[in-house]
């Protein structure tokens, strides 16, 4: 079996599901969880589309590369919201956000030339 030329953003994806999920329980634990809306939104629609991309991509469907940049624009949009806030759970969070932009953008760019 040949291995998925698209297996590290595979696995920024998965990692970015697994920082947003919990950051989203942990948001929603807070005191202030109400000043936390737009943060818990965002994690939970982040973490759906970053397993979207993760399976679109090992089955290597033909539009891969369209939700890969819609993945990292949700990202970006995320982290930004999570750096905002000093949790250690939203800076992890964030972190895994900006890394997984990354890595989807970079397989964007190399396959919707």
């Amino acid at each position: 079996m040949t291995p998925n030329p698209f297996q590290q953003c595979i696995d920024m994806c998965y990692a970015c599901a697994a920082a947003c999920n919990p950051c989203a329980s942990a948001c929603l634990s807070e005191p202030h969880a109400d000043a936390m809306t737009q943060c818990i939104r965002l994690d939970i629609e982040c973490a759906e589309i970053c397993t979207l991309a993760a399976s679109t991509m090992a089955r290597e469907g033909a539009f891969s590369a369209e939700v890969c940049g819609v993945c990292a624009k949700v990202c970006d949009a995320c982290a930004a919201v999570c750096e905002k806030h000093e949790a250690d759970h939203c800076q992890r969070c964030a972190a895994a956000c900006r890394a997984c932009a990354e890595a989807c953008r970079s397989m964007y760019a190399g396959q919707s030339s």
